[in-house]
């Protein structure tokens, strides 16, 4: 991941903690919230034999805990650096998700969609292209089984974000997909990953870059032709958060929508109380049988 110019993976997850990162082409730290619990909620990502032939200097990392958390706070602040840079220096150029909508339209210029497939199939641009540049850990090895076990104790059951990992294959798909010389405008969720795909873009010699600020949730419904079942704004929620209502997407849903839609994520919530008191009873119940089956 170092040698690809990319930030741990573990801190590219810090986008789902915040809201409209970087509103302004200035990327200064104090912009940026990296909460706890997207910050251990992912291993680093593994590479493979492939990605290491591209990339020679690409190592795993093995260190303490704290050591990689001081890691990804370095590495994210380098990266930041970068991108600032990037976009100061107009080598990326910024637009809205309004301007990305004309743009689209009036300029026939390719969107190239980086979300997980998570995200992806909730919502996406109507005729854009989908390369994840970080995809869903699939696999049934015991070193991915313990990074989900992790992820779901350490927030996963919550925000309903799985495990991810560098999709080796980007580049590729990209080279093969698009001339170097292609105008690509690139989105993620929230922006920021976009901007990691970007930064290798840049390197890969890509040069009509565009980078749509915000992300796709910073989308109104009227900026870009949706499909997909759910509007730009819900794509990067799920969850227990989601099913009771408690994301700041749908708070602020609740805040135009009415007690209506208020009243909808309330009686989930007294649902969900009673069945874990059902489940809690339950529970009880079987231990006192056990107990009782073992005195005699």
């Amino acid at each position: 991941m170092e040698s690809l110019g990319l930030p741990s993976l573990n801190l590219l997850r810090a986008s789902h903690s915040t809201s409209h990162i970087w509103k302004t082409p200035k990327l200064l730290a104090s912009n940026v919230h990296i909460s706890h619990h997207f910050a251990f909620a992912t291993p680093l990502s593994r590479t493979s034999a492939a990605n290491r032939s591209r990339n020679p200097a690409v190592v795993d990392v093995r260190a303490s805990s704290e050591d990689i958390e001081l890691k990804q706070m370095r590495d994210m602040a380098a990266a930041k650096k970068r991108w600032d840079a990037m976009l100061r220096e107009g080598k990326v150029k910024i637009l809205t998700p309004r301007e990305a909508g004309y743009a689209i339209q009036l300029s026939n210029k390719t969107l190239l969609d980086v979300r997980p497939s998570v995200e992806h199939e909730k919502a996406w641009v109507k005729g854009s292209s989908w390369i994840p540049i970080f995809e869903v850990d699939s696999e049934l090895d015991m070193g991915a089984v313990s990074r989900n076990i992790t992820n779901f104790v350490m927030g996963g059951w919550w925000s309903g974000m799985p495990t991810l990992s560098y999709n080796n294959q980007f580049l590729t798909r990209v080279e093969e997909k698009f001339p170097k010389d292609t105008d690509i405008i690139v989105a993620c969720q929230k922006g920021l990953r976009s901007l990691a795909a970007c930064e290798l873009l840049l390197k890969a010699g890509y040069s009509n870059i565009f980078w749509v600020q915000g992300g796709l949730e910073a989308a109104e419904e009227e900026d870009l032709v949706r499909e997909g079942p759910q509007p730009f704004k819900f794509a990067g929620i799920g969850g227990i958060s989601e099913f009771v209502g408690w994301t700041d997407q749908q708070r602020a849903a609740a805040a135009k929508e009415g007690w209506g839609y208020r009243l909808l994520f309330s009686a989930r919530l007294v649902g969900l109380v009673i069945a874990a008191d059902a489940l809690f009873i339950g529970v009880q119940q079987v231990g006192h049988y056990i107990q009782e089956m073992q005195t005699h």
